[in-house]
């Protein structure tokens, strides 16, 4: 088991039981992704953590697929699914760079996952390579640089003593330019009022 998996299985009881940090922007956040599905959309989502969001997106789409790395967070959400199931809706422990055999798909998720993978490029890469032509990718990203520059050196501590997983530090125009050099085109992007909120991005694979 790697760090950051062992990292999230311990962590993941406590994230379940933690409440959505801001409500208001979490259901815009939600509109704003729906606004860009149709019922015929094969979606996935990358880093679905314990599925709440899966859960309320599903009934929007044909088919979702929902991954995380963590075991611990997929036992969570398909516990959750159990109680409330949905047909169209799967889980699976897998990373976020991992290629699924059922690719291309109509539309990818991303939220609070991109500021966590080890190779950002490489996984945008991925995510353009499993989109269909014209599909989008919907993201929602903590831009660390923009937040304060006190985070990072707060960030290293808290990895030196196993409180924090990986965290790439990059400002909002940067994670642009990265979707742009992976070959996406930049439909939208927002904070939702929020100053120096999670930046929210859809990009769109071109036909």
């Amino acid at each position: 088991m790697s760090a950051a998996n062992s990292f999230w299985d311990k962590t993941a009881q406590k994230y379940a039981a933690s409440p959505v940090a801001n409500i208001p922007v979490y259901e815009t956040t939600l509109e704003r992704t729906q606004s860009y599905l149709t019922k015929n959309d094969h979606l996935l989502e990358i880093g679905c953590g314990t599925g709440s969001t899966a859960m309320r997106l599903a009934p929007y789409v044909a088919n979702y697929t929902a991954t995380d790395f963590s075991g611990e967070m997929i036992k969570i959400a398909e516990e959750k699914l159990s109680k409330a199931p949905q047909g169209n809706l799967r889980f699976l422990q897998v990373a976020a760079e991992t290629p699924l055999a059922d690719a291309p798909f109509d539309a990818i998720c991303a939220f609070s996952i991109l500021h966590l993978v080890n190779d950002l490029p490489g996984t945008l890469s991925q995510i353009y390579g499993q989109l269909r032509p014209g599909g989008y990718v919907i993201s929602k990203t903590a831009c660390l640089r923009d937040m304060g520059w006190y985070l990072p050196p707060i960030i290293r501590m808290m990895q030196l003593v196993g409180k924090a997983p990986h965290v790439g530090i990059f400002s909002a125009t940067e994670l642009s330019t990265a979707f742009e050099r992976a070959g996406f085109e930049i439909v939208e992007t927002d904070r939702f009022g929020l100053k120096r909120g999670p930046y929210f991005i859809v990009a769109r694979r071109p036909a």
